[in-house]
């Protein structure tokens, strides 16, 4: 088999063999096949796509590259979430609690942020003490214990994803819809997990800018799933404007705790609610409508705090600071954004809110970025809202005042206004299973 024939083949447009596909994961982790033929690999997949076959043999390829993840230690159906990234994402710490509370299993491993997508590990590590690197047993005992746990991911978890990306990223091949589904569902699948239910974002703050792209990789990873045994739902969600009204790292968790209590925002709460009453779904806990109840019930009787700071204490952090928020501490330097005329905000930029958290030290610029935990932005007004000229926009904290500086004068430049009133987009936009598309609204 030669790599020159795969390229000529792919090229044509022809399919692929399960062999074939394997030779060119196999032989790259291996260092067996060099850059520039990947790259030309890389570059007739970009144009030429790939089969449903052809993809599902290519994902789990990547999965097997590395550590395959058995969970079956852990009792019951355990269901993962994936959000495919945005801005002031921080569903996994009500989300995973609530699922918990309800009876579900969550065995987690989540990432680190890089650019304006922040991560899961970065805001977990920002209480005092959290572990996120634990022996793998300590992890099955927590999650059989408490029913979660969210740890970081292995660096031995799909390794060819790993190298494939960073060779995507210089070749101009990044966007890619089979690339970037098999790059998250290689993930997926060695994780381990028995169902997965999919937040993939849609709009200005997310990779996928409208909903056509954002549903045709929504069943791209949901063939994926499905194809590799495990059942899975894509859900679309709005990230036309930040998701609540918190991005940072401390300020995110604290919103992730006001929302278990009843007090969040209400996008994010709806978020929130219809994530894990899916995974509860999905889980055979009970039938849609009543997993729902069964969330709400969460909130209102406090049982999904009770379980974050379960998590919190079995992974070694001070749960004290989820019943008491107020003990993290303020970044040294504020700032107010204020309106300079009255109007509505027609639209916001999302990713340049993303990018302002980024200025802040809430996000990293490269891998080897050091985040600053008390940095953030806390939003006062979104699409669709009017506000009056002299009003605080928006309120932004750094540990450097030059830094401060700059990023408000960037995040001046996110918001567009109208003198008419404008309808934002809702907050769940659709949904993508196996057997159907169901869209909320058709741009």
């Amino acid at each position: 088999m030669r790599m020159y024939d795969i390229i000529d083949k792919k090229k044509k447009g022809l399919e692929l063999t399960a062999d074939e596909i394997s030779y060119v994961v196999d032989g790259y982790v291996a260092n067996e096949i060099p850059d520039y033929q990947v790259s030309a690999f890389l570059m007739t997949v970009y144009y030429q796509g790939m089969t449903e076959k052809e993809l599902s043999v290519f994902t789990d390829r990547m999965a097997k590259s590395g550590d395959m993840v058995d969970l079956s230690a852990i009792d019951g159906i355990k269901v993962d979430k994936h959000s495919t990234g945005g801005v002031g994402d921080k569903t996994t710490l009500a989300v995973a609690p609530l699922v918990a509370a309800c009876g579900g299993k969550v065995a987690k491993m989540s990432g680190r942020g890089l650019g304006f997508t922040g991560g899961t590990i970065d805001k977990l590590e920002s209480i005092p003490g959290f572990q996120t690197a634990i022996p793998e047993k300590k992890f099955f005992d927590i999650v059989n214990t408490i029913g979660l746990s969210v740890i970081g991911q292995s660096a031995e978890i799909a390794p060819a994803d790993k190298k494939l990306y960073a060779l995507r990223d210089v070749t101009a091949t990044v966007d890619s819809i089979p690339l970037i589904a098999a790059s998250i569902m290689s993930k997926k699948l060695a994780s381990g997990s028995d169902k997965i239910v999919l937040d993939v974002t849609v709009g200005s703050g997310a990779f996928m800018k409208n909903a056509e792209d954002a549903i045709q990789l929504a069943q791209r990873m949901v063939e994926i799933g499905e194809r590799a045994g495990r059942q899975t739902i894509a859900i679309l969600t709005n990230m036309d404007v930040p998701l609540g009204v918190a991005v940072g790292n401390d300020i995110e968790v604290i919103e992730a705790i006001e929302t278990l209590q009843g007090n969040g925002p209400e996008d994010f709460e709806e978020i929130c609610v219809e994530f894990a009453s899916q995974m509860l779904y999905l889980g055979k806990i009970a039938d849609l409508q009543e997993c729902r109840d069964m969330v709400y019930d969460a909130i209102e009787t406090g049982k999904g705090i009770e379980k974050l700071a379960e998590m919190v204490k079995a992974q070694g952090g001070d749960e004290s600071y989820i019943y008491h928020p107020e003990k993290f501490e303020e970044a040294p330097y504020q700032k107010k954004l204020i309106a300079d005329q009255s109007a509505y905000i027609s639209a916001m930029d999302t990713e340049k809110c993303g990018k302002t958290a980024v200025i802040l030290g809430a996000g990293r610029e490269k891998k080897e970025s050091v985040i600053d935990p008390k940095a953030g932005i806390r939003f006062y007004f979104k699409t669709g809202e009017y506000v009056e000229k002299g009003e605080v926009l928006a309120e932004l904290y750094a540990s450097d005042q030059e830094k401060l500086k700059d990023a408000v004068k960037y995040l001046k430049t996110a918001y567009q206004y109208s003198d008419a009133a404008v309808t934002p987009m809702e907050e769940i936009i659709g949904y993508v299973t196996r057997d159907y598309v169901q869209q909320r609204i058709i741009e």
